[in-house]
């Protein structure tokens, strides 16, 4: 009995700190979101987009969006990995598009709005608590930047990337962070599957290492999304490009765009592929192709995930008026 009540008492205020919380991102996300939205707008030269558009055949706009799309249904399956290893019930009709929606905005606007003040509001509204929660979030972050370690250290390590001669890494210095990349990759395989100790209790959260075979799907996933996502370049420059120098610039671009916190990598991945670039392609063809990958990859899935929002945030609220009401 006594344990009981020392339980109910310190769930209460963590209970009312999370609604504060709660209510304060909830205003946070009602100002941030809309006036992030308006500064990508107002910044975008739209007349450029549709000019670079126009270049392109629309069977290769059509495929451009099927690759893109198909990126973004590998990049919210995150998400469905994640209700494994947290055991959370939310159905997936309910978990695709909520990551979806956040992926989008993470993309776009910054990863502290989409990556993490969305996810939570979105997730919480649905009854998951906030020790959930961050379990997802970093499942999610663990899987991407995996596939990001493994893709990179494979393309770094055998060379396929050729750099700049004024770049001072040189090509040893980048197969040392293929290889790296590797070895941190294999640790945490390792980790998951050899280690003795699987649980550990940190500040309230549970932290527990997932199975081999869980660790591999995360790398794999991973991985896949990224390639996706440089298919997408691929296709919009010359034949003559090469799949896996792509990929390694884009790799080198997103961390580029870590690095200077700027939403989208904007300017950011643009500059790393002209300066990759250039001396196989005209800077005109290159700034097409980018401009092309921004409209395709960023703001399509953009318009929809908006929409997507207010149809998420109209069910939650419908939800919530249902379990009051019993």
């Amino acid at each position: 009995m006594t344990t009981v009540g020392t339980s109910d008492a310190t769930r209460k205020p963590g209970a009312r700190k999370w609604r504060l919380l709660s209510r304060f991102l909830s205003l946070g996300l009602l100002i941030l979101v809309p006036l992030m939205l308006f500064l990508l707008v107002r910044n975008l030269d739209w007349q450029e987009v549709k000019q670079a558009l126009y270049a392109y055949s629309p069977g290769t706009l059509l495929a451009g969006i099927g690759i893109s799309l198909a990126s973004y249904v590998v990049f919210s399956s995150f998400d469905l990995l994640s209700r494994t290893y947290t055991g959370h019930t939310l159905p997936a009709r309910q978990v695709l598009p909520l990551a979806f929606v956040c992926y989008a905005f993470n993309l776009n606007l910054g990863s502290w709005v989409g990556g993490v003040a969305l996810r939570y509001r979105l997730y919480s509204r649905l009854g998951l608590d906030i020790a959930t929660i961050t379990r997802i979030l970093s499942m999610s972050l663990i899987t991407n930047w995996l596939g990001f370690f493994v893709l990179g250290g494979v393309i770094f390590c055998l060379g396929l990337l050729e750099l700049p001669e004024s770049w001072s890494i040189g090509a040893k210095g980048l197969r040392l962070c293929g290889v790296l990349l590797l070895l941190l990759s294999f640790a945490y395989l390792s980790a998951c599957a050899f280690a003795p100790k699987r649980t550990w209790h940190w500040r309230g959260h549970r932290i527990s290492l997932p199975s081999l075979r869980f660790a591999l799907l995360q790398a794999g996933l991973g991985a896949l999304n990224w390639m996706l996502m440089a298919g997408v370049i691929y296709l919009l420059l010359p034949e003559q490009a090469f799949y896996f120098s792509v990929l390694g610039i884009l790799l080198i671009s997103s961390i580029a765009g870590v690095i200077t916190h700027i939403p989208a990598g904007l300017g950011v991945t643009e500059a790393v592929f002209m300066a990759m670039l250039q001396h196989q392609f005209s800077k005109g063809t290159i700034l097409a192709a980018m401009i092309g990958y921004r409209a395709l990859y960023f703001l399509v899935p953009l318009g929809i995930a908006c929409a997507a929002y207010l149809v998420l945030e109209k069910r939650a609220k419908k939800m919530q008026a249902r379990t009051a009401g019993r």
